[in-house]
């Protein structure tokens, strides 16, 4: 049921944690759409593990939609074992109605993490986009751009599923060291395309 608009690549339940490794589900919150990825941080490069849209409209009721994030967050927490978990925080829209719905969107999905006793980080949207594209004025397109190359998709990943991949990217480069720089410089200080130029440096050398 929540597999449509998805791409996933199979790794193992429960990859051991390390400093050096460690799994992150994102979260790009909504009432019609949601957008859920997971990914596998290792030695500065990131891998795909999950990334997909979930459509919630054909869910009924916007009280059977919260139902639905909540059972689909805790259903993939279940199945993919993160380590942490990462979400946008909101901003207020020129619709009181909206901005409570995606409040109250983005609760289900954080209720559904606490539950399952994972870490709850969150982050601005301009900071995500900071730290993935390097402007905190950054296009979807922009977004989804450098999601494919730094998870290095063969196909362009769905909108929600990539902002939901570019918060789970930023609280990976905020939470750890790349070539000696602490974490909070890796997520803010650098760019996503001087971190891709570390990873393919990094590649070339072994």
């Amino acid at each position: 049921m929540y597999r449509k608009c998805s791409i996933t690549r199979k790794f193992p339940k429960r990859p051991t944690f390390s400093v050096a490794v460690f799994r992150v589900m994102g979260i790009d919150p909504g009432s019609v759409t949601m957008g859920v990825a997971v990914i596998d941080f290792e030695r500065g490069a990131a891998r795909n593990v999950h990334l997909q849209s979930i459509p919630l409209k054909s869910h009924g009721s916007f009280t059977q939609r919260l139902g639905a994030i909540y059972t689909a967050v805790d259903h993939l927490i279940t199945e993919h074992a993160p380590h942490e978990f990462a979400i946008e925080q909101i901003f207020m829209y020129r619709s009181p109605e909206s901005s409570l719905k995606l409040a109250q969107a983005r609760g289900v999905a954080i209720a559904a993490a606490v539950r399952q006793g994972l870490a709850v980080h969150e982050y601005m949207p301009a900071v995500v986009k900071l730290a993935v594209v390097g402007t905190g004025r950054a296009d979807k397109l922009q977004v989804q751009h450098m999601v494919k190359r730094l998870l290095s998709l063969s196909i362009d990943p769905p909108a929600d599923g990539a902002d939901a991949a570019a918060v789970a990217l930023c609280h990976c480069y905020r939470r750890t060291s790349l070539a000696g720089v602490s974490a909070p410089e890796v997520g803010i200080g650098k760019t996503a395309m001087q971190l891709l130029a570390q990873s393919r440096y990094r590649r070339r050398s072994r």
